[in-house]
């Protein structure tokens, strides 16, 4: 028999009832805190908190509401005196010499990071039947979403990417139904002034994003300036965290072939963040190991590579279940 809403629960029961809506959940909070880290920790912390107080769940609202009621809340405290955490474009303009040596990294920038797809697609035997939407998680949205105040990210992602109602959004956040359509209007406005939509590129179908990816592990990986170049286009962006230098145009396309290096500096994983084809950059070091360097996540387009944007981060090879050292070094 069900467990009946307002009464006490065991551990397993609980996981039961609630383990179906884990992965959307963990993508809602993503999308609020632009961190696969901080994600996975409040979705473990709202958990915790609707297991502690399940004996209080009246059943007004459904369970899958009730548990989004009490992640947003858990975010948005969590976001409370935090900055933004932007990509190097949204700190100012392109650099103009791909060949300086990058700017030295700042510290006080905690940078927006990406999310494997792993973690929030809901495989065919996922009991509540939701795939998450990959335009949803789209770095480029996932960045946008940071120039907004939090309440105001909230109601975006609440009405527009989740469809709740305006009176449900209303009780999750604890304020009015006017309150809500007031705050969505400003923010529908604010995201078109940092990303307007008529600059969005048209994706090609999965199959020939997938060739993409592959054609642009096979030039880095041998080095393949002229192949590089071919993939790239003329008004691409290229950014590398933690530098917050990046670049448009020829100066990406410059900047991107100077990093290859020689033949063999470089190894790669084919994988996929943000619903985007990504690479894990191994580097080859002194020892003649290669080492985990950075995610790689491509913005394809029909006619080539809009976006590349390079996460210098080691540590999130584990968030994709991938080793610090490449399966083939010596």
């Amino acid at each position: 028999m069900p467990q009946q809403a307002g009464t006490a629960i065991d551990a397993d029961a609980f996981a039961e009832l609630t383990e179906p809506f884990r992965r959307e959940l963990l993508a809602h909070c993503y999308r609020l805190l632009g961190s696969v880290d901080d994600a996975e920790d409040l979705v473990q912390e709202a958990y915790l908190r609707a297991w502690r107080s399940y004996a209080g769940f009246e059943g007004r609202s459904s369970l899958r509401t009730w548990l989004y009621q009490i992640a947003t809340n858990a975010c948005l405290s969590a976001l409370q005196n935090r900055a933004r955490r932007p990509l190097p474009s949204g700190l100012g303009g392109p650099g103009d010499d791909p060949y300086s040596p990058a700017d030295p990294a700042r510290p006080e920038i905690v940078w927006l990071q990406p999310i494997p797809d792993a973690v929030v697609s809901a495989g065919s035997g996922d009991p509540a039947g939701i795939a998450v939407s990959r335009e949803s998680l789209r770095l480029a949205l996932i960045a946008s979403l940071q120039y907004l105040p939090p309440r105001q990210r909230a109601v975006l992602i609440l009405r527009e990417v989740l469809a709740f109602p305006a009176a449900e959004v209303a009780r999750i956040l604890g304020t009015t139904t006017a309150a809500v359509k007031s705050a969505l209007q400003r923010a529908r406005a604010r995201i078109e002034e940092v990303a307007p939509a008529a600059g969005r590129l048209t994706e090609p179908a999965e199959p020939q994003a997938r060739v993409l990816l592959k054609q642009y592990i096979a030039a880095f990986e041998n080095s393949d300036a002229a192949g590089l170049q071919r993939l790239v286009r003329k008004d691409a962006m290229l950014e590398m965290t933690p530098s917050p230098t990046w670049f448009a145009g020829d100066n990406a396309i410059t900047c991107a072939v100077s990093g290859l290096g020689s033949p063999g500096d470089w190894k790669m994983i084919a994988t996929a963040a943000n619903g985007q084809p990504a690479a894990a950059a191994y580097r080859r070091g002194r020892d003649g190991i290669h080492h985990a360097y950075a995610i790689v996540v491509l913005t394809a387009t029909t006619t080539g590579i809009g976006r590349i944007v390079v996460f210098g981060d080691p540590g999130l090879f584990r968030r994709f279940g991938l080793p610090s050292v490449h399966p083939a070094s010596p």
